[in-house]
């Protein structure tokens, strides 16, 4: 039982690791990879991109008012952190630059990010709590299972907030639908009326 439940904590583990993406980046061109990243939360990262000659790589993270979390230049491989101050939707840009007179080739650039439970080091953990193995894989597993509760938690709120906003419109689109056609069933008395004493003026009519 015990050994069922190590490998089925052990396959959670592996099924909450970070993210890892590779692409080319064309010269003198930027790709920019956002995510949805909850308040207070530690993100980490790597990377590493294939060296040409003459060629060069800056990469920036921000959020979306522009705030600039971390920013390097001339990069070829290394790391970089920072914190997400509030619930937002951050991005990080890899921007390649080549001179005017060099022929550019696309470059391979490597990232691998974690967040979160994801950036804990529970091998520290347990050494310093003296816990055993399982006991660590149990404890990555409530943590990961907290984070999810916190996911579905946000999602649900902002689903409520996306419904309330909808409701809103809806109402606002009807009352201005009502008060569009009052002015128009308005203007068409108004010119009936109009035409009525033009007409009689005119003594057109009776």
């Amino acid at each position: 039982m015990a050994r069922t439940l190590l490998i089925l904590c052990t396959l959670m583990a592996w099924a909450w690791t970070g993210e890892a993406v590779m692409f080319k980046l064309t010269p003198n061109t930027q790709k920019c990879l956002k995510e949805d990243i909850q308040a207070n939360q530690l993100v980490i990262g790597e990377y590493e991109v294939s060296d040409v000659p003459g060629q060069v790589i800056d990469y920036i993270a921000r959020d979306t008012k522009g705030h600039i979390l971390s920013q390097q230049e001339h990069i070829t491989k290394g790391k970089f952190s920072f914190m997400s101050e509030v619930y937002d939707a951050y991005e990080i840009c890899f921007i390649s630059k080549v001179p005017p007179h060099q022929r550019g080739i696309p470059q391979e650039v490597s990232l691998s990010t974690k967040k979160g439970v994801e950036t804990k080091s529970y091998e520290g953990i347990g050494e310093a709590s003296k816990l055993k193995p399982l006991e660590v894989d149990l404890k990555r597993l409530e943590d990961l299972s907290d984070s999810i509760v916190r996911d579905f938690v946000l999602m649900r709120k902002r689903e409520e907030e996306m419904r309330d906003t909808n409701e809103k419109t809806n109402s606002r689109v009807l009352f201005f639908s009502i008060f569009s056609m009052c002015c128009l069933l308005g203007l068409a008395t108004w010119q009936v009326l109009y035409l009525r004493r033009y007409f009689k003026a005119k003594k057109l009519i009776e």
